[in-house]
């Protein structure tokens, strides 16, 4: 079981609202995951990231692989800290 911390996509159309989620990969982009660790809204003026820390290094222990999109965010929002 390979395990990815990736983004389940929400919201309306032309308005899209990311769940920053922990997921078996063989599991469709926006199904069934095994935990949410936080939040991603592109439409804020900010653009808005929201990530609970402490979950996502238990994953990582654990042996998940954030996609590098989720890497990326979590660059961005320890730079913003």
């Amino acid at each position: 079981m390979s395990v990815r911390i990736r983004l389940s996509r929400h919201g309306a159309k032309k308005k899209p609202f990311y769940r920053i989620v922990v997921c078996d990969q063989r599991f469709p982009r926006d199904g069934r995951y095994i935990e949410q660790v936080g939040t991603y809204d592109p439409n804020a003026s900010a653009e808005a990231v929201k990530l609970n820390r402490e979950k996502v290094d238990i994953w990582i222990k654990r042996g998940a692989k954030p996609t590098q999109t989720v890497s990326e965010l979590m660059a961005r929002q320890k730079k913003a800290s």
